[in-house]
């Protein structure tokens, strides 16, 4: 297309977080996707370390920093009680990142609480969206900036 930009910016800033019970592990795998750039950029804001997502000069940079942007940022309460995000890993799918936690020993009775401002500092604009599953029932919020809370009760 002539005369367009390709660095243009994406028109929307928004982050998908995924939070699904596993009832026979007990387990709450949770994963979340942003724009590869925009999570870039923001990361570069935070760390010294030289960012670069997609061919990382040291992977275990990355996964330290990213461990650490997103347990900062993003939160789960299960019936009052907050839990801890185990680094799992990510992945690039198309133009976004996707990270892996995972929530150990987590039994959801009635009750799930999401705290997520990831990348609020970066963009105004950003929404989060959060789909939390659990006992199949999927229940899904819009977490405008600033506001970053939900609550979901099963």
């Amino acid at each position: 297309m002539h005369g367009v930009d390709k660095r243009e910016a994406h028109p929307f800033y928004v982050s998908v977080t995924e939070v699904v019970q596993n009832k026979r592990t007990n387990i709450l795998e949770v994963s979340t996707r942003i724009f590869t750039d925009d999570f870039e950029k923001t990361l570069r804001m935070h760390y010294k370390e030289k960012i670069d997502l997609l061919q990382p000069a040291d992977i275990k940079v990355m996964d330290k920093v990213i461990n650490d942007y997103v347990n900062k940022r993003l939160s789960i309460t299960v019936d009052g009680k907050k839990t801890a995000l185990h680094y799992v890993g990510y992945e690039q799918i198309e133009d976004a990142i996707q990270c892996y936690f995972q929530i150990n020993n987590s039994a959801v009775q009635k009750k799930i609480s999401v705290f997520n401002n990831l990348l609020f500092e970066y963009m105004p604009q950003q929404s989060n969206i959060v789909h939390v599953t659990v006992n199949n029932t999927r229940k899904s919020a819009q977490l405008i900036n600033p506001d970053a809370s939900v609550h979901f009760e099963f």
